[in-house]
């Protein structure tokens, strides 16, 4: 999946241009060079979070990520350590 050229800071201050109403929701993609589908994903992901919710967020992300390859390696050794096991 690519990776977005914008940090959430960035895309959190967009939304919030847009909040404003000071122009469309057009108008502010085509300033920043984003499609107004992207907006309205980043608008459901990021809609009402502030900066520091957002980080948070990412922490949470990379800590999910860090378990779940722990369990998947755990699940390894346990698949290993049955057909160790069986073998005897």
């Amino acid at each position: 999946m690519k990776t977005s050229t914008f940090t959430e800071e960035q895309i959190v201050q967009i939304l919030r241009e847009a909040e404003t109403g000071e122009q469309t929701i057009g108008s502010v993609c085509r300033a920043h060079g984003i499609a107004e589908n992207t907006f309205y994903k980043w608008r459901k992901k990021y809609g009402g979070v502030d900066v520091a919710a957002i980080k948070r967020l990412r922490e949470l992300e990379q800590e999910n990520a860090r378990l779940k390859r722990l369990l998947a390696e755990r699940d390894l050794e346990v698949d290993v350590m049955k057909e160790v096991l069986a073998k005897k």
